[in-house]
């Protein structure tokens, strides 16, 4: 081996910013926004230092900083006035997150809306689909009729992308056919079908205010043991018609990202869910980390093979891109 070669290509910088394998940029950047229907709330997350629950009528003020930061696209998370059994505020034309998709487009049309399609933010029992009486156990076959109807109402206001997070088995081609059947045929589908039952998730339901009541989410969600399951349900949406791929969480799952990565040509998205940007986050307050591991974590989310991140960090990666952090 020719180690002087190597020695010159670490010479300078410039040289190695250069040759610099994997990089982060402000476009593979997806910022989660949690909007609320009341009116004038800008409440602080307790778990999630620096994120925010927003109204509707300060929303615009919010996509302003976004867009002055450069994030180039954004994925709501709603939080309604009322909640009931059938989470029929997740369906209703004028939901918290359609009019959110809609105030989004008419000032700032330049930015991608995803929108979250799920039913667990708008169930007073904060489950992902409808109930069965009898058994306490999520009907899957039920659920799916309302999961189309949520879709397709979020395409009539104007999202972008359609994103999917209820793990019900047949959920993305029963979407696409709703999507399709209701002459919305452009609007892709990014499955959250690589979901599993993390408990990274706390802080997250803190914020969406959607912690199940009884019960947990394990009869739907992945076990987190498991990696030739990920290829099954990623199979199993392509074959239905999924147009990109979530893997989530991100930092713990990133074998599952590449395996993603390796076996589909399909866009791959990390989710860098809300446990892990509150213990980096608090660990980078405490001075137990400097702030650069921000950056780390997501180059090795990246280099794993992801072409976009979801993150609660967005805003801090924008500024440090802007002052040139590596």
């Amino acid at each position: 081996m020719n180690f002087d070669r190597h020695r010159r290509m670490r010479r300078t910088a410039y040289m190695r910013d250069m040759v610099r394998e994997t990089k982060v940029g402000k476009e593979d950047l997806i910022y989660p926004i949690f909007v609320v229907e009341a009116d004038d709330v800008r409440k602080e997350v307790p778990s999630m230092k620096g994120v925010f629950q927003v109204s509707l009528n300060l929303l615009e003020k919010e996509l302003a900083e976004v867009n002055d930061l450069g994030i180039k696209s954004v994925i709501f998370f709603g939080i309604p006035n009322e909640k009931d059994p059938e989470g029929t505020g997740a369906y209703h034309d004028h939901g918290v997150v359609q009019e959110a998709c809609r105030l989004s487009k008419k000032h700032y049309p330049e930015i991608l809306v995803i929108l979250d399609t799920c039913l667990c933010e708008y169930t007073d029992h904060g489950h992902c689909g409808l109930i069965d009486s009898k058994t306490q156990d999520v009907d899957n076959d039920l659920t799916l009729p309302l999961l189309v109807r949520t879709a397709v109402s979020q395409a009539k206001a104007g999202a972008d992308i359609i994103a999917p997070s209820n793990m019900m088995d047949g959920f993305v081609s029963e979407i696409r056919k709703g999507l399709d059947d209701n002459g919305f045929r452009h609007i892709p589908i990014m499955s959250y079908g690589i979901k599993y039952s993390s408990k990274f998730y706390g802080p997250f339901r803190d914020a969406a205010e959607s912690t199940p009541s009884f019960g947990d989410r394990r009869t739907y969600q992945m076990d987190p043991a498991n990696r030739l399951e990920a290829q099954r349900e990623l199979e199993s949406d392509l074959a239905e018609g999924c147009d990109m791929m979530i893997v989530k969480p991100a930092l713990s799952y990133l074998d599952i990202i590449r395996d993603v990565r390796n076996n589909s040509n399909v866009p791959v998205i990390a989710y860098n869910v809300s446990g892990e940007y509150s213990m980096t986050r608090t660990a980078v307050d405490m001075g137990l980390l400097d702030e650069a591991v921000i950056m780390e974590q997501m180059v090795s989310m990246k280099r794993a093979g992801a072409d976009m991140i979801i993150t609660y960090f967005a805003k801090d990666i924008c500024r440090m891109i802007d002052e040139g952090m590596e």
